[in-house]
């Protein structure tokens, strides 16, 4: 084989080995969404593009305030934030969130404090029971919100995610650069 023909042939080697590198990170590490609605405002934006790691879940354990990426049906997934876990007790008053009778900060909400009246609620007053008839998150269950609680079709709803619709855990968003980020606790750098 000539040195040209050697050359060619290597090349073509590490383009396929390289297509499918890419093609097993993508079906089972790490895949990309692209936001549509306005549910998680001001932390996600319609058309924002993230990076959802298939195996953050598998790897590790599934956490109170991560964003998630879940099937919601075989045509549709919704990106929302993990508030309960399994055997939690939720209430809502005043704007606050209370887990297990504790309360939970939720620094990510802190932005719609300049743009709401004091005598508005962002959330409205509920128990998880008088959602769910249900006065704990059952086994392999989540209760989820979105930021924007005002607009935001969640567990208030639909009740419970179960843990095999979860796709995975949001890490990184990557477009528009100028908010590219990898933080969605809403925490200020210190």
């Amino acid at each position: 084989m000539s040195v040209l023909k050697q050359e060619a042939w290597e090349w073509t080697k590490a383009i396929i080995i390289g297509m499918l590198i890419i093609v097993v990170i993508r079906s089972l590490v790490v895949t990309n969404y692209s936001v549509s609605g306005q549910s998680m405002q001001p932390t996600l934006h319609n058309s924002d593009k993230v990076l959802v790691s298939k195996i953050s879940y598998t790897l590790g354990e599934i956490d109170r305030l991560d964003v998630l990426v879940f099937h919601s049906d075989e045509n549709e997934d919704y990106v929302k934030r993990i508030i309960g876990l399994p055997g939690d007790v939720i209430t809502y008053y005043n704007d606050k969130l209370f887990i297990n009778d504790k309360r939970v900060e939720e620094p990510f909400l802190h932005s719609y404090d300049a743009y709401q009246d004091p005598n508005d609620r962002l959330t409205e007053n509920f128990t998880l029971q008088t959602l769910t008839g249900r006065l704990r998150i059952p086994e392999d269950s989540y209760f989820v919100l979105g930021d924007n609680r005002r607009q935001s079709l969640d567990s208030r709803y639909f009740k419970f995610v179960k843990k095999d619709d979860i796709v995975g855990k949001v890490v990184a968003r990557y477009w528009p650069l100028d908010t590219a980020t990898i933080d969605f606790t809403g925490k200020s750098p210190e």
